[in-house]
């Protein structure tokens, strides 16, 4: 038994042996020894396990360790491969932390990503990013417009740099509910201004709105709101009302507001246009494929803080400029006011003429006291 047992581990102790002196021989061989450093100048291995880590880090919500890793990765190997890669996993680290001093961070490192990096395909990925940035951020059509501004200038900057990107259908859509949010806050305000008696004001809003946002669910209220509101400030105003009503039949035959947009027009002796084919096809599209709310959804939307894009329309191109103030109808431009010649800020200053009042009389502005008295060499007055 025991001449068995010692057989049995001696054994296996050669064998081991063997293995490890044949190894050594190879690597001789081979000319490459077994303690050779790793890390090397033109080795890609110690940059690939940094972000490897890195990423591994990030993926666990370590989100301060893999920066820092990629960080480090980026300062010592100025020229690796991943270098690119680092630099978007950081913005991407930024994203995921999702707080509004992380969502700012990232906006600017995606940024700094798209100046190094132009021509790479996750350039329009970096700028999709940003621009879902502000549009995770955009409050209801009655609050601060900051982001949802930011997010319609975002988008529209991805369509025009990047036209044929794989993004562009995605950012498209984006950009229809960022305008729908923007349409429905000047839909808004131009209600209220016709509401409580302020035509100008309204029509002026009800007018630029409904031109810049032909998409907007609710165009076509706006317009016959706009109709009523010509309606309101006089005779002067009727082609400007018939235009409105036009419009409705024309641009949105969808609409419910179509039979009473004809009445009016009828009651006018105005025309009634045909419905045009291609805005046909888009507003139907958009009238069947909208998401009514629910009685349910309806009593809590007054509770939450983000808008409801539902209504916002599916086919169409959205708007590629930004909307800017318009002339309120009836006030003369500025350029009708200054004859044709742009307005100028401009100060002269003239010297005033020799001969005047100032140098010939004393300073108006200083009176004489009582107890001031007379000069020294004057002499008092005889009775």
């Amino acid at each position: 038994m025991t001449f068995v047992s010692r057989q049995r581990y001696i054994v296996p102790m050669k064998f081991h042996h063997l293995i490890l002196v044949f190894a050594v021989a190879l690597l001789a061989a081979c000319g490459k020894t077994p303690y050779d450093n790793p890390i090397g100048n033109n080795s890609v291995q110690p940059d690939k396990k940094l972000f490897d880590k890195a990423i591994l880090d990030i993926e666990k919500h370590k989100y301060d360790v893999g920066r820092l890793t990629l960080q480090t990765l980026i300062n010592t190997y100025p020229d690796s491969e991943y270098l690119a890669k680092a630099k978007l996993a950081i913005a991407d680290s930024w994203y995921r932390e999702g707080t509004g001093h992380a969502l700012a961070q990232a906006e600017a490192e995606y940024k700094d990503f798209i100046t190094f990096f132009p021509t790479m395909e996750e350039a329009a990925e970096s700028q999709m990013k940003v621009c879902d940035i502000h549009y995770e951020q955009m409050a209801k059509p009655d609050r601060d417009t900051t982001h949802a501004l930011k997010a319609d200038q975002e988008c529209r900057q991805l369509m025009m740099q990047w036209p044929n990107s794989v993004f562009l259908d995605q950012t498209k859509q984006r950009l229809r509910e960022v305008q729908e949010l923007l349409a429905e806050g000047e839909y808004r305000v131009g209600t209220f201004y016709t509401t409580k008696g302020s035509y100008r004001s309204g029509a002026n809003r009800l007018q630029a709105m409904s031109d810049h946002y032909p998409l907007f669910s609710k165009n076509d209220e706006a317009l016959w709101e706009l109709g009523n509101t010509y309606g309101q400030m006089g005779e002067q105003f009727e082609d400007q009302m018939i235009a409105a009503y036009q419009r409705i039949v024309r641009e949105y035959p969808m609409s419910v507001r179509v039979p009473e947009a004809k009445a009016k027009l009828e009651q006018l002796n105005a025309t009634v246009p045909e419905p045009d084919p291609e805005r046909l096809e888009v507003n139907r599209y958009n009238v069947e494929n909208r998401v009514e709310k629910g009685m349910v959804k309806k009593s809590l939307t007054i509770f939450g803080t983000r808008p409801d894009l539902r209504m916002a329309a599916k086919m169409g191109e959205p708007a590629m400029t930004t909307l800017m103030p318009s002339t309120p109808p009836g006030i003369r431009p500025t350029a009708e006011v200054t004859g044709g010649a742009a307005p100028s800020a401009e100060v002269s200053v003239q010297p005033i003429g020799e001969g005047g009042k100032l140098e010939s009389e004393p300073d108006a502005r200083r009176s004489k006291q009582p107890d001031e008295q007379a000069p020294a060499n004057s002499q008092p007055q005889q009775p």
